[in-house]
């Protein structure tokens, strides 16, 4: 499984998303692109300490049963419920979200992953710096092909 801590798997995403523009269109979803980004980022700011949402109760009941889809193989159902927190509904600047999503990707290359893991994630809980890298990845790999790169 990819990992976004994994140098050569972050610069083939960042490859994938300098394939995006301002005109790409979702195959799925009702997201622009410069929100997808943005969404991205947001949840980005939860391994990295810059956001703490809550945990609520169906998350603290069945997260840790379903905490595995979160870095498995298997891809990510399509139009799934997300974190009330990172959905964007206003509108952005494409330049602008792209650029602050590459200069995650630099930290999460950059950075010590062992201090990612102590963020637990809002619905499936603690993850060990293994299952965030993980996730990360899966989680940009999603939206990247909602957007067909």
């Amino acid at each position: 499984m990819k990992s976004i801590f994994n140098t050569i798997n972050a610069d083939e995403i960042t490859e994938r998303m300098n394939h995006l523009s301002r005109i790409s269109f979702p195959k799925w979803g009702t997201m622009q692109v410069s929100q997808m980004l943005a969404h991205c980022s947001a949840f980005h700011d939860i391994p990295l300490g810059n956001a703490f949402p809550p945990r609520g109760l169906l998350g603290r009941l069945i997260g840790p049963f379903a905490k595995p889809m979160f870095y498995n193989e298997k891809p990510l159902p399509h139009n799934m419920s997300t974190i009330s927190t990172i959905i964007i509904n206003d509108q952005r600047e494409f330049l602008e979200e792209k650029e602050k999503l590459q200069q995650q990707i630099v930290v999460f290359q950059k950075g010590d992953p062992e201090k990612f893991s102590r963020h637990p994630h809002p619905f499936f809980g603690k993850l060990t710096t293994e299952q965030w890298g993980k996730g990360i990845y899966k989680h940009l790999d999603h939206h990247f092909k909602q957007f067909g790169v």
